[in-house]
C-alpha cells in the first residue's frame, strides 16, 4: 500500500513512502490497467470488475464490431471490450488519461484500439473519429452527462449504446432525449451499489435503436 499527500493543487502530490506503480486488473478480460494518484478510477475494484463484465454482456459484443468508447479514461471499458470485437476508438478530453491508455493499450498487448484526446462538450463534427463506422457504443460520462455526445450518436448510425452513469439525474435526462428525440429504445437499467453506505450509487442503461 502506497500513500500519498496532495498540500495543495493536483500538482503536489507526493508519495509518503516509496512511490510504486498504481494499477489494478481486471481478470475476466486479462487485463492491467495503469493509473497515476491523480487520475480518475473507479474505487469500489469488486464492484467494477462486475460493471465492465455487465457491459461488455449488454454490448452483445461480435468479433467484426467496431466500437466507440466515450469518456474513456485509462481505458476501464476500451481494453476490456477490445478482447471481444473487430475494433475500438475510445475518446477522452484529458489528453494525459489518453496517454496512459495507449500505453495500458500497449502493455495488453492490444492492437485494436485507437486513442483520440477531444473535449467531448465541444464542437465534434471535424474529430477524426468522427468519418468512421461504428456500430456500438459505450458512454461512461461524468455527473453532468453525455447531452451533447447525443447527437453525434444519431449521427454516426449506432444501433446499440450501453451508457453508464454516476448520477441518475443526468441519466434520465438523457434517457428521454434517446428516446423522444433519437429513436432509441431503452431495453434494460439497473444500479449498482459502487458506494456503500452514501446516497449514491453507479448505473447503467442499454438503448437500442427501435
Amino acid at each position: 500500500m502506497v500513500f500519498y499527500l496532495q498540500p495543495g493543487g493536483p500538482d503536489t502530490v507526493v508519495a509518503l513512502t516509496a512511490a510504486a506503480e498504481l494499477r489494478y486488473t481486471l481478470p475476466d478480460q486479462d487485463v492491467t490497467l495503469s493509473f497515476l494518484p491523480g487520475d480518475f478510477t473507479q474505487v469500489n475494484t469488486d464492484i467494477n470488475r462486475k460493471m465492465v463484465s455487465c457491459a461488455i454482456g449488454m454490448l452483445e459484443l461480435a468479433t467484426g464490431d467496431e466500437v466507440l468508447d466515450l469518456f474513456c479514461g485509462v481505458g476501464n471499458f476500451t481494453l476490456p471490450i477490445a478482447r471481444y470485437c473487430g475494433a475500438v476508438a475510445g475518446v477522452e478530453g484529458d489528453a494525459g488519461l489518453v496517454q496512459r491508455a495507449r500505453a495500458n493499450a500497449e502493455r495488453n498487448a492490444l492492437t485494436n484500439i485507437e486513442f483520440f484526446t477531444a473535449d467531448l462538450y465541444g464542437e465534434l463534427p471535424a474529430e477524426p473519429w468522427m468519418r468512421r463506422h461504428f456500430d456500438k457504443a459505450l458512454l461512461d460520462p461524468p455527473r453532468s452527462g453525455a447531452a451533447q455526445v447525443l447527437p453525434i450518436l444519431d449521427r454516426l448510425g449506432i444501433r446499440r449504446i450501453v451508457y453508464v452513469s454516476c448520477y441518475p439525474g443526468t441519466l434520465a435526462r438523457d434517457a428521454g432525449e434517446l428516446v423522444t428525440k433519437y429513436g432509441y429504445r431503452l431495453r434494460s437499467t439497473g444500479v449498482m451499489d459502487m458506494f456503500p453506505h452514501t446516497a449514491h450509487v453507479e448505473s447503467i442503461a442499454l438503448f437500442e435503436r427501435s
